[in-house]
């Protein structure tokens, strides 16, 4: 009996030795990447011993470039250079990929102005110290080593800023040049490290501002309530001297400005993105000097308010969170995490600052509502805790811990929603007898989950 065929069996082809080279290739690459992908999550948190360059931008690409080049041929210091662009649309995204590995970068998917750009690149950072750089400068022989001596010749010095040929206030100095050709060579005559040449000054635009991590983890970031631009660093500064830091001008640094590029890049927008940013600046601070001179002196010990940081103006018996879904009840100098779910008002803060309370002991949401709710109708007692008084002076008062704290404006009240609170009926005596605690402000508004 005949046996049917069977089917022939076709034998695979022997890998070549091409092959077999670009499959070692590629088990090679995705090793390297493997483990470069776990040497990056295991020191994510590590800083170095250097200055973070953030530099925010927005369709001013020559400028930038600019920019980039004068930092790496003018720069000795450890350094790093982040860009954070604000959706540009004339090739900065591409010009920036081309960069190949010599900055740190973002592109944004929207225009969040300076003070979100800036916020991004100082999440980003990694230096011991930070600085913010307008993208329309040009730095120069010895700029960072100058600057980095200034600020680390005392710890109460909180910012320093560099000498320019165009700014607003008194780091404009008069310059020989014409041609931006001659400028380095002034620049150099100027650039010798003097500290005579230091000199204090209650406000630092935010063109180029030098300052150390602790204090950004103190003050957090830049508040975004100022749109696209102007304001922001006024109000910066401001948070930062409440805070006892003293800000200095380095006389002995000089730095090329062309000038706001940027934003007068708004055109016809510029006069009503400065009117409303100067509106939303005095809404929130009214006369931020006359808070800056009660709190320096009413408050003997400067260093103590460096070590709590903003949050020192920031009021308890309040619910707030960060990033997260996490809702913490301000108390006793705590954040204690509200347990099951919460339907009262929160107030959303900067992560950086919602760390600064150390964590206590969990609260039960009915307990924190109850907490919540006590505080909306006047209680008479032994203690004041939480209650909103008003007095003489038109000013509404926080009662805390045995204190009163003048609320400095409607808009603190709002942002911390104190203003739904009944208001306490102290009379005139009572709340003159009572000690003055530290002002309440309000805290920075975000766009970005940051």
């Amino acid at each position: 009996m005949r046996r049917k065929p069977r089917g022939i069996r076709r034998l695979k082809p022997a890998p070549t030795k091409e092959r077999r080279r670009s499959a070692n290739y590629q088990a090679g690459l995705q090793a390297g990447y493997n483990q470069g992908l776990l040497a990056g999550q295991s020191s994510y948190q590590s800083l170095f011993e250097g200055t973070s360059i953030i530099i925010p931008s927005y369709n001013q690409v020559n400028y930038l470039r600019g920019c980039i080049d004068s930092i790496v041929d003018n720069t000795e210091q450890p350094h790093e250079i982040i860009v954070v662009d604000n959706a540009s649309t004339d090739g900065t995204a591409e010009y920036l990929e081309q960069l190949d590995g010599q900055v740190r970068y973002r592109v944004l998917d929207q225009n969040y102005g300076f003070a979100g750009a800036v916020n991004m690149g100082l999440m980003m950072a990694k230096g011991t110290t930070m600085l913010i750089l307008n993208n329309d400068t040009l730095v120069t022989d010895n700029w960072l080593g100058n600057l980095l001596i200034c600020l680390h010749s005392d710890p109460a010095i909180g910012m320093v800023g560099p000498v320019t040929n165009y700014i607003s206030g008194d780091q404009q100095i008069p310059v020989p040049y014409e041609r931006i050709e001659d400028m380095p060579e002034f620049a150099r005559l100027n650039n010798i490290s003097d500290p005579k040449r230091w000199e204090r000054t209650d406000r630092l635009p935010g063109f180029c501002l030098l300052f150390r991590r602790e204090l950004w983890e103190q003050v957090g970031f830049l508040d975004e309530g100022f749109e696209f631009g102007n304001y922001e660093d006024d109000d910066y500064n401001i948070r930062t001297r409440l805070l006892g830091y003293s800000l200095i001008i380095a006389r002995d640094t000089f730095i090329h400005h062309f000038g706001s590029v940027s934003i007068k890049a708004l055109g016809d927008q510029l006069e009503q993105v400065n009117t409303r940013n100067m509106v939303y600046y005095m809404t929130k601070w009214n006369n931020p000097y006359a808070w800056i001179h009660q709190v320096h002196t009413s408050h003997s010990k400067p260093a103590s308010l460096r070590v709590k940081g903003e949050i020192a103006f920031y009021p308890e018996s309040v619910a707030v969170k960060g990033i997260g879904p996490q809702v913490y009840w301000i108390e006793q100098g705590s954040k204690r995490p509200i347990e099951g779910e919460w339907s009262g008002p929160v107030v959303r803060l900067p992560q950086v600052l919602l760390r600064s309370w150390p964590s206590a002991d969990a609260l039960p949401a009915v307990e924190a509502a109850s907490k919540w709710h006590a505080l909306h109708s006047v209680h008479f007692g032994a203690s004041l805790h939480g209650q909103v008084a008003s007095g003489l002076d038109g000013f509404l008062y926080y009662l805390e811990n045995g204190t009163k704290r003048k609320i400095i404006t409607e808009a603190a009240a709002v942002s911390w929603h104190l203003n739904e609170r009944a208001k306490y009926p102290l009379t005139s005596e009572e709340l003159q007898a009572m000690p003055e605690g530290l002002p309440l402000i309000p805290p920075v508004k975000l766009r970005q989950v940051l």
